[in-house]
Formats: structure tokens, sequence, C-alpha cells
């Protein structure tokens, strides 16, 4: 499978003020992302994943080295706009990105503004509120409704535009669980069902386990790469620096310091529930 974002050698960083050094991101990082695929991109405050998100839809150009989207160089001024249309970006606050006062209008926005025809924006935007299961406020006002609400119609309005990808930098983070949830069950389906690729910045364990794929990143630098099932069983790797395995794991991990020789790759609570189920049994 093609790749839809490739970073190559990616060199960042942020400049200093009045003159004092810069702060140095990332010296050498690569990082390819399948089209089509479901990765999850976690790490603690500070290792580069809203940086490096910020990369994938030229809202940051690199220092050095490249990244490419949809073979398309992002620090390509003249690709600006197709970069940015291939990859759509979710952020942290929802209402950091509604700028209307009428659901059905903020989905619109953006259509608008790439020139879309209005019979194909009236198209897009229902199309798009029904995929985030939100078509019958269309014509609500976003801030009556509550954050996982808006937080999907701001998912909406990227869809709108209809990008190949679309980047989340920590969507769920001002979200309580059952927004949370909505939202997670919002892009597994949207990959699932529609193809479109999803890079979900995070630091909540068991989010990232829903992802086809986890990148854990360090001080800049890839700390691991695989399934969640290969990633989350290093649990000594994860808390060398300061991240936690989902709790199913981590109730293993403490287990098996006790003896029981659990598997560490248990991730949902029916495999834990079974590996403990077999444990007690045997």
């Amino acid at each position: 499978m093609e790749n839809i974002i490739s970073a190559e050698h990616l060199r960042f960083a942020y400049p200093g003020l009045d003159g004092a050094p810069g702060v140095t991101v990332f010296e050498d990082l690569s990082l390819q992302v399948e089209a089509g695929s479901f990765v999850a991109v976690l790490g603690t405050n500070g290792c580069g994943k809203s940086t490096l998100a910020k990369h994938f839809n030229s809202i940051l150009l690199p220092s050095g080295g490249k990244v490419y989207v949809c073979g398309m160089d992002t620090a390509d001024e003249d690709r600006l706009m197709a970069v940015r249309r291939a990859v759509g970006m979710v952020f942290q606050n929802p209402d950091n990105q509604i700028v209307a006062n009428v659901v059905e209008e903020d989905v619109a926005f953006g259509p608008e503004n790439l020139g879309v025809a209005s019979p194909e924006i009236r198209r897009r935007v229902d199309q798009a509120l029904r995929q985030v299961g939100m078509y019958e406020y269309r014509e609500h006002a976003p801030h009556l409704l509550s954050g996982g609400q808006k937080q999907r119609i701001a998912i909406a309005g990227i869809l709108a535009m209809e990008p190949k990808c679309i980047v989340l930098d920590e969507p769920t983070a001002m979200l309580d669980p059952r927004g949370r949830k909505d939202v997670i069950d919002t892009v597994k389906k949207l990959n699932r069902e529609k193809g479109i690729t999803i890079v979900l910045i995070t630091h909540h364990m068991e989010e990232a386990a829903e992802a086809q794929r986890v990148v854990v990143l360090h001080k800049g630098k890839i700390a691991a790469d695989g399934t969640p099932k290969e990633v989350f069983r290093q649990v000594e790797l994860l808390h060398s620096i300061g991240l936690a395995a989902p709790e199913t794991v981590e109730l293993c991990n403490e287990l098996n310091g006790r003896g029981a020789g659990l598997p560490l790759d248990a991730i949902s609570p029916e495999e834990c529930a079974q590996a403990l189920y077999d444990w007690v049994k045997a």
C-alpha cells in the first residue's frame, strides 16, 4: 500500500526569542503513514506530537529534511492548498474551529472557501453531518452543543472538504468519557467505512489501543512503532519514558510481578478477563 504521508530525515527547531538559542524538536525523524491506515501517536508532553502533526498540514515547515503528502512537498508554496485539501486538521478545542452561528453554516465554511459550487456544498454538508451522526442538529447553534458534539461538528467541517487524511491533535483532551467515546467511534467509522486515513495524536492509552498502529515519540525520536499489542506489551519501555500501558496490561504486569505469568498483549477488557479466568482456573 502506498504512503499518504512521508517524513524523511525531518529536522525542526522553534526559533529562540531575542537572540536566544532555538528549541530543537526533531533532529532526524523518518516516518511513513500508509493510505487508509489508522495510526495513533503517543508520547509525554513536549515529545513533539503536536509539532509533528502540524508538519502534516503545512502549518509548520521543516528546518531540514522533507515531508511529503500524497507525493507533494509540504514546503512547496504552490502546493499549499492542495496539501491542506488532502490533510485536514482537527484540534484539541473545538470552539477554536467553529466560526458560524448555525451548525450547517459552520460545516459549509471550508468548501465555500475552496470555491465549491452551492449545490455541491449542500450535498457535502448533509453527507458530512450524516457521517458524524449530527444531521439532526444541522439548524442548531453550535455553542449550545456538548463538547463531544462540537468536536463531531469540527470533524464534519473537515469532511466537507473531502480530505484523504484527517489528523486529530488530542481531540478528546477537553471531553468527558462519553464525548471521548463518541469522537473515537466516529473516526473509527470514517476509517473503516470511508477509507479515510486517520492520524490520532493522543495521551489516552485506551484510545491508542483502538488504532491499527501505534507510534511512541520520546524526545523527538521514535521509541516504539508497531501494532497496539506489540507496543503495549513493552511495559518497561513505556514506564521508562513516563508513559503507562492500558489498565488491562498494567494489571497483568502487576500480577506477573507476583508470579502470574499472564500475557501482556491482553489489551481489551475481554482479552484481559479471559487471561485472568484461564490463570485462576489453571
